[in-house]
């Protein structure tokens, strides 16, 4: 039972990308840009390979008995 508990706070950075991109005011602008992509495009890009490393952190960190 302690080793589950501390697999929690892993499976917790699966939130990120949902907060990361709830509010969108948040990241509603023009600037920076980067090769000519307003802010609004490219931090949403971002967050593609973002939380594809997170799902994996987060798969990796739980143990499967198969």
């Amino acid at each position: 039972m302690p080793e589950r508990s501390r697999r929690r706070p892993i499976l917790w950075l699966l939130l990120l990308p949902y907060i990361g991109l709830l509010w969108v005011p948040f990241y509603n602008a023009r600037e920076p840009e980067i090769l000519g992509f307003p802010f609004f495009y490219w931090y949403q890009f971002a967050w593609v390979p973002l939380t594809a490393l997170i799902i994996w952190i987060a798969y990796r960190s739980v143990r499967h008995d198969d």
